[in-house]
């Protein structure tokens, strides 16, 4: 096991251990209280040197790489947020690969209610109210897949003020401690060649039409946007990785052919990508 996957690991017994003591103090008073914040301290500290072992290694290598040209995962019109155009790390955090990560939701022509917004009520809404609940993923380029995972359920929105304090304090933890995959939700991960996998987050359960070893080709179908894992509606969490295990991976820049990478809120057009047949001609999709 790697030193990354040990703080990892030592991260997530920490945090059991505090919601564990702090449990068991309100039927018994077991633990004095100020022990009950040790293991707090320590999730804490070990999270920062997990952070701070990233920033200097990116200080090591001096810039960062140059980005790797790819297609887009999806078709048709999209809004970025949380784009590594504006900040890097994009998520506020280097864990999982996901310095340069990118997430986008669907962003059909503007029309009354497309995709609902973000207020009070309802307190959840239904995955189908969500345009980009359900929209092909595509293969970004010629690869061979690595991982596949579609098992876990879509749940509801998390797109009122009360279910993002839910989310933030009750769900965010427990998928903390459910490790990698409970953050990324379903997923699969692509082998592009030299180095770099691509990881798409929060598909569809069920929706994979891929498995380990397949080799894709650019434009190919793999499966649907959904709404699993760490995720507060239905969106396309993207992002490029210098390793197939988003555990101990760095994260590695991207650009899209066509758009670059696009900045918070910009919304962009994705044509599909050429798709390569055996023998060597191109064309698009049917």
């Amino acid at each position: 096991m790697t030193a990354r996957k040990l703080s990892a690991l030592a991260a997530r017994i920490c945090l059991l251990t505090f919601i564990g003591m702090v449990v068991t103090n309100v039927f018994v008073d077991y633990f004095p209280y100020w022990l009950t914040w040790i293991p707090l301290a320590l999730w804490l500290l070990i999270g920062f040197g997990r952070r701070r072992a990233g920033t200097k290694a990116e200080g090591v290598t001096g810039a960062a790489p140059e980005p790797v040209v790819t297609a887009a995962p999806v078709t048709g019109r999209w809004k970025a947020l949380n784009s590594p155009a504006n900040k890097v790390p994009s998520h506020g955090t280097r864990a999982y690969g996901q310095a340069y990560a990118i997430d986008i939701v669907a962003e059909p022509e503007p029309e009354p209610g497309a995709r609902p917004g973000f207020g009070w009520w309802p307190l959840a809404r239904r995955n189908a109210d969500f345009p980009a609940f359900g929209a092909p993923l595509f293969a970004v380029a010629d690869a061979t897949v690595v991982r596949t995972d579609d098992r876990q359920r879509d749940h509801l929105s998390r797109t009122s003020w009360l279910a993002v304090v839910y989310f933030l304090l009750v769900e965010g933890i427990g998928r903390t401690l459910g490790g990698a995959r409970r953050i990324i939700g379903n997923h699969v991960i692509l082998d592009l060649g030299g180095g770099t996998y691509a990881l798409y987050a929060h598909v569809r359960r069920g929706s994979l039409t891929v498995r380990p070893g397949d080799r894709v080709r650019a434009g190919q179908q793999l499966g649907q946007c959904g709404n699993s894992g760490n995720s507060t509606e239905p969106h396309v969490h993207f992002q490029l990785m210098d390793a197939a295990d988003p555990v101990v991976a760095d994260g590695l820049p991207f650009t899209w052919q066509g758009i670059g990478v696009p900045a918070n809120g910009e919304t962009f057009e994705a044509a599909p990508a050429p798709v390569a047949h055996a023998e060597g001609a191109v064309s698009g999709p049917a």
